[in-house]
C-alpha cells in the first residue's frame, strides 16, 4: 500500500481481491477511511478443519497539519521541524477474531531519522498529551506504565522506524489478540527509538505528531 498511490488494495484470505479509491475529505471526493469486513462460513484452516471467521479491515490515511485552536485535524504536527507539515501518514488495521496487525507507512518525514510510534487510547487533540497513554492489552495498574512486563511490544503495538534517505519509513506489528471497542483511536510518533529498560520501558521522547484512527472499530 502506497501512500501517494490514491487507490488500496485489499486481499481477503479466499484470494479475492478489491480496489478503493482514497479521497482526500473534500466537498468532491471521499472520506479517507477505508473500512471492509469480509465474513464466510466455513472456512478451511491448513489442518483441514473448517470454521467461521470474520476478517475486518482498515484504511486511512491523511497529511499532517498544524494544530490550531478552533482546528483540530486527524493528522495534527507538534513539531514542524521533525514532522513537516504536508507529511504525509497512512495506518491499516487488520483484525480477525483473535489477531490484529497494524501497519504504518509515512513519507515527507526528516531522511535518515529514528522515529518512535505507538498505538494509543484517544483521538488526538490540540495538545501532545490529549492522545492519553499507550494502548495496553493488559493495564499495568500503575500509571504511567514503565514496567517492561507491561510496556512491550507484545503487550502494546509499537510502530519504531528509521525513515530512508527520502524521508520514507513503514513498520508492522503483529498480535494475538484485538482491540478492546473504543480503546485504542490513534498513533502517535515520538521523537526517538522506544526504550526497554525498567523506570524507561515505553518512553521515547515527546510526542511529534498524532494521527486519529479507530483502530478498534469495525
Amino acid at each position: 500500500m502506497k501512500v501517494e498511490s490514491g487507490e488500496v488494495e485489499i486481499v481477503s484470505s479466499k484470494g479475492g481481491h478489491r480496489f478503493f479509491p482514497l479521497g482526500r475529505g473534500t466537498a468532491d471526493s471521499a472520506d479517507p477511511i477505508i473500512r471492509h469486513t469480509d465474513e464466510a462460513a466455513d472456512a478451511t484452516d491448513g489442518a483441514g478443519s473448517t470454521d467461521s471467521y470474520r476478517q475486518s479491515i482498515v484504511v486511512r490515511y491523511d497529511q499532517f497539519s498544524p494544530a490550531k485552536a478552533f482546528i483540530r485535524p486527524d493528522a495534527v504536527t507538534y513539531d514542524r521541524a521533525k514532522v513537516p507539515a504536508g507529511a504525509h501518514i497512512m495506518v491499516a488495521r487488520k483484525a480477525t477474531e483473535h489477531r490484529t496487525t497494524v501497519r504504518l507507512r509515512v513519507s515527507g518525514l526528516l531522511p535518515n531519522r529514528t522515529y518512535g510510534a505507538h498505538v494509543h487510547t484517544e483521538p488526538c487533540g490540540a495538545r501532545p498529551e490529549d492522545a492519553g497513554p499507550h494502548y495496553q492489552h493488559r493495564k499495568d495498574p500503575e500509571q504511567p506504565s514503565t514496567n517492561p512486563r507491561y510496556a512491550n511490544p507484545r503487550n502494546e503495538v509499537w510502530l519504531d522506524f528509521t525513515t530512508d534517505g527520502e524521508g520514507r519509513g513503514s513498520a508492522v506489528s503483529r498480535h494475538d489478540w484485538t482491540f478492546r471497542e473504543g480503546g485504542a483511536q490513534s498513533v502517535v510518533l515520538h521523537e526517538s527509538r522506544t526504550r526497554t529498560e525498567p523506570g524507561h520501558a515505553g518512553q521515547a521522547g515527546a510526542r511529534l505528531a498524532c494521527f486519529s484512527v479507530p483502530l478498534s472499530g469495525s
